[in-house]
């Protein structure tokens, strides 16, 4: 059996300190996971000024940053058990950076930190320094997204001959290409690193440095979160101008589909919904939909489809889609309820709807937990009609509620969702391919002529989507058995058999 590792997670964002979106779930429950298997699991992030600190430990150290031409900037670091499990976590105080009001990465009126390059730089360059001051010697180093990407940049630029940090491996995981850290070029002053890797080989796309296409091109190992969306960012379409980069990496690619918190989504268990449900007993699910009708001020009909959405309201979850075919959807016999901010036009648009449709259309501008629950468990259908979605949660969320998927095949939705055939009622959920208003309304209309002509067969498809297992157990192996090919890869497999067997 190999020895267990000492794994390093740097991430912006994690459950239950921080969160703003799926990246915050994934690195909880990951850490967790691994944890729970033994490996020495530290994870690094920001305090922010929203962050309680009644249960943190005072490290009682200073923390000394460099940031190039910035010079050195101090730092405190608080620390707390990892939650749910053994291992730590450690928040980097700086009040610059991080004790702001607002959300993560954006003020209260929801305008990005003009600052977010040098923020994320430094908590990346924080996280490698409190190894040096804690002489924590991690065997992986595993980033996600822009925000920790320069980890593995600093790691081949600045610190490979660091006897802590120098040898270890470095895991990138990419959860949404859209989103890249590129900011003006003299951020190459602030990572001091020098100006010969401000090169179309590292840093430099566009005339500017963008710091994933420098992990991309850094990172021992590169993980997407989903098969579908490991192949799709490798053509135009859906790489944001990073295919040809991603396509040179290829080989160090893997698709790992993440996982669900099952201790937070799942029917049996679940204290915010109108009552509890199984796969063997789903008289509750009716309660829960009569629940849903009447918080959202619907009429209480049992006999209508009820389709749910649950989405931040921005182009790529397809929200363009949606409005242009709604209307018309809105003709069928159905209720649809809709949880959900974002664009300025889609929350005073889809807001004004239920003025229109006030029998068949609700909506809440905004996000709150109890009501996307309740959404997951009242609902017959679940729409995703996004135009690129490198994993998805909702669409499992729903399976485990036995809420039928009504997806675009993309990315995860795509890996996780099988057409219903029926014929001889097989398949977990709805489909369509083209991204067209047309395709979304005639995939709604065979969903609901199902729902009133095909019953028995969605029914059974209700139960046998509650017992597909997307756990967080299957998805951790993965990383585990990556983490240490990424290990024998970064210093040799001759070393690798004598530290770990």
């Amino acid at each position: 059996m190999l020895k267990k590792l000492k794994v390093l997670m740097v991430t912006s964002e994690m459950l239950p300190f921080a969160k703003e979106g799926g990246l915050a779930d994934v690195v909880g429950s990951l850490s967790v996971e691994l944890a729970k298997s033994g490996h020495d699991v530290r994870v690094v992030m920001p305090k922010y000024g929203s962050i309680s600190d009644t249960t943190f430990t005072d490290l009682g150290k200073t923390l000394s940053v460099p940031m190039g031409c910035i010079g050195t900037v101090d730092s405190g670091v608080f620390k707390c058990k990892l939650p749910g499990a053994k291992g730590t976590v450690y928040f980097i105080d700086n009040k610059q950076y991080f004790g702001r009001e607002g959300g993560l990465y954006s003020d209260i009126h929801g305008t990005g930190f003009l600052d977010n390059d040098n923020r994320f730089v430094f908590l990346s360059r924080a996280a490698l320094e409190l190894c040096k001051l804690l002489k924590f010697k991690p065997d992986i180093i595993h980033v996600h997204d822009w925000h920790t990407a320069a980890v593995p940049v600093f790691i081949n630029k600045a610190y490979h001959e660091d006897p802590f940090i120098g040898e270890a491996a470095t895991v990138l995981t990419i959860h949404n290409l859209q989103h890249q850290g590129e900011f003006y070029e003299g951020l190459m002053d602030v990572l001091g690193i020098g100006w010969e890797h401000f090169n179309y080989l590292c840093l430099e796309k566009d005339g500017n440095t963008n710091l994933l296409k420098g992990a991309i091109y850094n990172a021992t190992t590169i993980t997407i979160v989903s098969e579908s969306y490991a192949r799709e960012i490798l053509t135009p379409e859906f790489s944001f101008g990073l295919d040809g980069v991603l396509r040179e990496r290829s080989g160090d690619l893997v698709g790992i589909l993440n996982g669900v918190d099952y201790e937070q989504w799942n029917p049996e268990t679940d204290s915010l919904i109108a009552s509890k449900y199984s796969d063997t007993d789903m008289s509750g699910k009716a309660l829960c939909k009569s629940d849903l009708q009447k918080t959202f001020g619907l009429p209480e009909r049992p006999d209508v489809p009820l389709i749910g959405i649950v989405t931040r309201l921005v182009k790529q979850k397809g929200i363009n889609l949606l409005a242009e075919a709604v209307c018309n959807i809105l003709e069928m016999d159905i209720q649809i309820v809709l949880l959900g901010t974002g664009e300025v036009w889609a929350n005073f648009f889809f807001g004004d709807l239920p003025n229109r449709a006030k029998d068949r259309f609700a909506c809440y501008i905004g996000y709150d937990n109890t009501l996307a629950h309740k959404t997951e468990a009242g609902a017959d259908f679940f729409l995703m009609p996004s135009e690129f979605e490198p994993c998805g949660l909702n669409q499992m969320y729903s399976m485990r509620y036995g809420t039928i998927p009504i997806v675009r095949s993309v990315g995860g939705l795509n890996d996780t969702v099988e057409n219903f055939d029926e014929t001889n009622g097989t398949g977990t959920g709805f489909k369509f391919y083209d991204f067209t208003a047309t395709a979304l309304q005639n995939t709604v209309g065979w969903a609901v002529h199902s729902y009133y002509n095909n019953r028995d067969k969605l029914e059974a498809l209700k139960r046998r989507i509650m017992k597909i297992d997307f756990s967080w157990k299957n998805a951790a192996v993965k990383y585990e058995n990556l983490y240490y090919d990424s290990v024998k890869k970064r210093i040799g497999e001759t070393i690798f058999e004598k530290r770990f067997h």
